[in-house]
């Protein structure tokens, strides 16, 4: 087999595929923080999306889904224990056929309890690989993502 070949070869390995790399590393830096979000019986995702409502009037579903970098079927399934737990609901949207999403006043009290077990979470991750390391790859996921956000 000619160098060429071989290389080519070596391009299309699993071992080296991007997403199987990036999925891995989310999986456990995602246990990282729901271990620290547990004692409130929260989980990332969930702090993530009270976080994004934290301060914002009620914002339509399908604005929330686009905000959030999910669809909306992700989004119901993701925003139903929220509305059950009582710390999110859906009101009116600006028209009677849309619906919005807001953050109760106690989903606002559980972020704010849950904000010092995040920040926890940050820490073991910055001490884990460093904090440059993690602003270089703040850095480098922003850039990632303004790279590859045009619809496919």
């Amino acid at each position: 087999m000619s160098d060429s070949r071989i290389d080519a070869a070596r391009e299309l390995q699993p071992s080296q595929c991007t997403l199987l790399r990036l999925r891995r590393t989310a999986r456990r830096v995602t246990q990282i923080y729901d271990h620290h979000l547990a004692p409130l019986g929260l989980r990332v995702t969930q702090y993530s999306l009270l976080g994004r409502l934290m301060g914002q009037p009620p914002m339509a579903i399908g604005s929330f889904a686009e905000v959030m970098g999910m669809d909306r079927t992700t989004l119901t399934r993701n925003i139903r224990p929220l509305i059950r737990a009582g710390w999110v609901e859906l009101v009116a949207g600006d028209d009677r056929r849309q619906r919005a999403i807001t953050l109760t006043a106690e989903g606002k009290a559980m972020f704010r309890r849950a904000v010092p077990l995040w920040r926890q979470a940050e820490g073991t991750l910055r001490a884990a690989v460093g904090t440059d390391a993690v602003i270089e790859l703040q850095h480098l996921l922003d850039h990632t993502i303004e790279r590859v956000a045009a619809p496919i």
